[in-house]
């Protein structure tokens, strides 16, 4: 079974930073992909940030460009989310997600829920102004 378990959530100030993990078990995904989302209250889940793990290709949404960094651990099958110069906007739950679609071309691909089959629970992100 499939598990995906997010940590690193917590109440930050504006300005501050936060570093996501997400560990996978019951399975690797060495040729395809995970990624972060975030859903904030009364809004969709939107898209975060993606890595490829075959070539280790990045995207980012247009949002946390430049403030975020999404990196992996192959030998530990964890990804995390550097997050950087937070600000209240980005407040939400951050939600890890997995899936065996390698082969995206760019952000809008990855962008889609329906590319990730498996989804953690979520974590807390509190950022205040």
């Amino acid at each position: 079974q499939v598990q995906l378990a997010e940590s690193g959530g917590g109440l930050v100030q504006a300005g501050g930073s936060l570093r996501l993990s997400c560990a996978a078990s019951g399975r690797t995904f060495s040729s395809g992909v995970m990624g972060w989302f975030r859903q904030a209250p009364g809004k969709e889940r939107e898209f975060v940030a993606a890595r490829v793990w075959r070539n280790g290709r990045t995207w980012y949404a247009d949002s946390v460009q430049g403030r975020f960094t999404i990196s992996a651990d192959n030998a530990k099958n964890t990804i995390y989310l550097q997050m950087n110069s937070l600000k209240p906007d980005d407040t939400a739950v951050y939600f890890c997600a997995a899936g065996d679609d390698g082969y995206g071309v760019d952000r809008y691909y990855y962008s889609r829920p329906q590319v990730f089959p498996y989804w953690g629970q979520g974590t807390q992100v509190t950022v205040s102004s």
